[in-house]
């Protein structure tokens, strides 16, 4: 995960900024989540990212806005942190060209999806073959991902689900791969712990 303050890595002081707010009311943070994807989604396009997440949440004093991007193939911290310094450098220019975005202080975190993550579309479903998941009743290992759906290897046996009648998959973490997981944890190491009680999070 890549974290930037704009307190500590921005142009602004620390604490709120003085002056004329142009953004939507403080409290409103599903505006000012609309307000996000709007400048954030682009930039992670045009890198080559699928925005998978974005929400924004207050800490104490200030905001956290929370990332979360993907590709095929996966991302590193190289990468993390590459979309990290397009996305902080978006909102520094939105914010000099319309205004305040997130009033005040706040901090930007950027980092991949975690294996909780529930597998909705058919990307998802495409970056998980050769994992074990369960969508519903079924458990199975992804073997195959078209237009059409999902490909299942079911205790030997092969089903085909639709999309349209697959519910969120849920990616089953399996003991023979705890390594694995770790590595990529390892991949994600947080540059800043410094973080206060979330609350009022919106997503």
């Amino acid at each position: 995960m890549a974290q930037r303050s704009r307190a500590a890595g921005g142009r602004s002081a620390p604490g709120p900024r003085p002056g004329p707010r142009s953004g939507p009311p403080r409290g409103d943070l599903a505006a000012r989540r609309a307000r996000l994807r709007e400048v954030v989604e682009p930039v992670v396009t045009a890198a080559g990212y699928d925005l998978e997440d974005l929400t924004i949440s207050r800490a104490g004093r200030r905001f956290v806005v929370r990332v979360v991007v993907d590709r095929d193939g996966g991302l590193d911290l190289d990468a993390v942190a590459d979309v990290s310094r397009a996305v902080s450098a978006a909102l520094d220019a939105a914010e000099e060209a319309g205004g305040e975005i997130v009033a005040g202080e706040y901090q930007l975190e950027v980092s991949s999806p975690g294996v909780d993550r529930p597998l909705t579309l058919p990307r998802h479903w495409r970056r998980n073959i050769g994992r074990l998941v369960k969508v519903g009743p079924i458990t199975g290992r992804v073997v195959g991902v078209d237009d059409a759906g999902v490909m299942l290897d079911v205790a030997g046996e092969r089903t085909a689900i639709a999309h349209e009648d697959l519910g969120p998959g849920r990616v089953q973490v399996e003991f023979s791969r705890v390594d694995e997981l770790g590595d990529e944890d390892d991949d994600l190491t947080e540059f800043d712990d410094d973080e206060d009680g979330l609350e009022d999070e919106e997503r």
